[in-house]
C-alpha cells in the first residue's frame, strides 16, 4: 500500500553542536552563577532553596524512573536544569518546602505525565512557579512583599492617580525614580555610592561616545539587596552567565533578541502612561532590570522543548510573548508578568505546531512501486 512521505523543509530547533546533557549543563551554570550572587547577600538563603529544589527533583525522577530502561537517563541533567531555573523564578524568602512542593509538581505532571524530557506540555520550572504562585499566595506575596517591583505595584494600586501630583517633575513617569521617592534604602536618590562610582565610569567611558548618560540607580537594580526573586537579586551574573549560553550556542541568539526588541519597544512607546508618564517616555531599563525578564528571555523563551519547530512558529511565539509580558506587567498589574506570558505561549504551542504542519511541511507522493520503490 502507498503511503506519502511528509517531508519537512524547515529545520526543527535543534542545536547539533551540543548533546542534550551539554546544553543542560551549560544553561545549570548559567543558573547557578545566579544562585551564587543572590546568595552571597541574603545569608545563603536562595542557596539553600537551590539544594531543595534540586534534591526534590532529582529524588522525584529517580522514583519516576526507577525500575525502567530509562533509570540511566536521571544522568542527562535535566532534572538539575529544570530545578535550578525553578529555583531562579522563586522569592529568596519563600519556604523551603514549598519549593521543594513546586520541584515534585514540576516533574510529575509537567515533565513526566506525557513521556518526560521532549514531551512535557510547558517549561517545567514555569509550571513549579505557577504551582507554588497559586496553591499558597499568601506565602508567595509575603516573601516579595518588600521586592521593589512589589513596593511599585503596591504604591501605583494605592497612589495611581496622584502620581503627576506626588512626583511632578521628578519621575516623569519612571518607575525608577518613584522607588527612590519612596524612601527605600536601597535605591537612594541619586544611587548608592557603588552605582555612582560604576555609573560614572561608564558615563566618561561607553556612553560618551554616544552622547548619553546612565541615570543613577541602575546599577543597584544589577546588584540588588532586597527580597525579590533570585533571578532579579543575581541579575548581574544571570547577565554574565547568558554571555556564555549565547556564545556557545545552546539557543538561537536572535530568539531573545525579538522578545526584548519587541518588550522595550512596548515599554518606549507606552511604559510611563501608569507612572504618570507621557507617551513615549516608558523605562526599558527598568522593564528589563527586573520583573524576571532576563530569565524570561534567555532560558524560558528559548527552551526547545516548549517552543514551535520552525523559524518562523519561533519568531511569533517570541513577539507574541514580548506582547504578553507587556499586557500583563503593565496593563495587568502582575509584577512578574514575563512568567505567565511564557505559560501562555507554551499551552499555545500545539495550536502553533499545528499551524506550522499545514504550512510548512508538504506531503510527497512515492515513486510507483511503493515507498521504497
Amino acid at each position: 500500500m502507498d503511503e506519502k512521505k511528509v517531508v519537512l523543509y524547515q529545520k526543527p530547533h535543534i542545536n547539533l553542536a551540543w548533546s542534550t546533557a551539554g546544553r543542560m549543563w551549560l544553561v545549570s551554570l548559567c543558573a547557578g552563577l545566579a544562585i551564587f550572587q543572590s546568595s552571597v547577600t541574603d545569608a545563603f538563603a536562595s542557596l539553600i532553596i537551590a539544594i531543595t529544589v534540586m534534591a526534590a527533583a532529582i529524588i522525584t525522577e529517580f522514583l519516576i524512573y526507577f525500575r525502567t530502561e530509562k533509570a540511566g537517563m536521571v544522568k542527562d541533567g535535566s532534572a538539575i536544569t529544570s530545578a535550578l531555573l525553578l529555583a531562579l523564578l522563586l522569592p529568596n524568602q519563600i519556604h523551603p518546602l514549598y519549593a521543594a512542593l513546586g520541584a515534585v509538581f514540576a516533574m510529575t505532571v509537567v515533565k513526566h505525565s506525557f513521556g518526560g524530557l521532549g514531551a512535557n506540555w510547558m517549561n517545567p520550572a514555569v509550571g513549579g512557579w505557577l504551582f507554588i504562585r497559586f496553591s499558597w499566595p499568601a506565602a508567595f506575596n509575603n516573601a516579595i512583599a518588600t521586592a521593589p517591583v512589589a513596593m511599585l505595584q503596591e504604591r501605583l494600586e494605592r497612589d495611581g492617580s496622584n502620581f503627576p501630583d506626588l512626583t511632578k517633575g521628578f519621575t516623569q513617569g519612571s518607575p525608577l525614580e518613584i522607588l527612590k521617592v519612596s524612601g527605600i534604602s536601597d535605591f537612594p536618590v541619586g544611587g548608592s555610592p557603588f552605582d555612582n562610582t560604576v555609573a560614572t565610569w561608564l558615563n566618561k567611558t561607553i556612553f560618551s561616545i554616544t552622547g548619553s548618560e546612565l541615570p543613577g540607580g541602575y546599577i543597584d537594580l544589577l546588584t540588588a539587596t532586597t527580597a525579590g526573586i533570585i533571578a532579579d537579586r543575581g541579575l548581574l551574573a544571570l547577565l554574565l552567565g547568558t554571555i556564555i549560553i549565547v556564545a556557545f550556542q545552546v539557543t538561537r541568539s536572535w530568539v531573545p533578541a525579538v522578545y526584548l526588541g519587541m518588550y522595550g519597544l512596548l515599554i518606549r512607546i507606552f511604559g510611563a502612561l501608569p507612572f504618570g508618564g507621557a507617551l513615549g517616555a516608558g523605562d526599558i531599563l527598568f522593564g528589563f532590570f527586573s520583573g524576571g525578564t532576563m530569565v524570561a528571555a534567555f532560558l524560558l523563551v528559548t527552551d526547545p522543548a516548549t517552543g514551535p519547530k520552525s523559524k518562523i512558529g519561533t519568531l511569533i511565539t517570541a513577539f507574541l510573548a514580548a506582547c504578553f509580558t507587556y499586557i500583563f506587567r503593565y496593563q495587568g498589574s502582575e509584577v512578574y508578568g514575563a512568567f505567565f506570558a511564557v505559560a501562555l505561549m507554551n499551552v499555545l504551542v500545539p495550536l502553533i505546531r499545528d499551524i506550522e504542519s499545514r504550512r510548512l511541511y508538504v506531503a510527497v507522493e512515492p515513486a510507483k512501486g511503493g515507498i521504497d520503490g
